[in-house]
């Protein structure tokens, strides 16, 4: 522990850290690898929340007579990824067996 400098009296003291160079752990959101079951789980359900949005969200521009075809295309990919996403998510909970 280090004092913050302050010579007013109070006895305030801040803890320091130290940074370690190098060790440093990337989020990537496509390895999967040492998750557990519940934070797949957990990831598998706000992926497929946002694939429904997506569905509602091109079925209303859909539903409009004059639409807009580049906005529903960008979704529509969006929901094409989000599915590959899902299926990584499901194929990491599965456990590897050689039958």
């Amino acid at each position: 522990m280090a004092t913050d400098g302050n010579d007013n009296g109070d006895d305030h003291v801040t803890p320091s850290f130290r940074l370690m160079e190098g060790n440093r752990f990337k989020a990537r959101d496509t390895d999967y690898a040492g998750a557990n079951d519940e934070a797949l789980a957990i990831r598998l359900s706000a992926l497929e929340e946002e694939h429904r949005d997506l569905d509602i969200a091109t079925r209303a521009l859909e539903d409009n007579s004059p639409y807009d075809r580049l906005a529903i295309a960008r979704l529509k990919k969006r929901k094409l990824h989000l599915k590959d996403k899902i299926q990584d998510v499901k194929d990491a909970m599965l456990p590897d067996i050689i039958a």
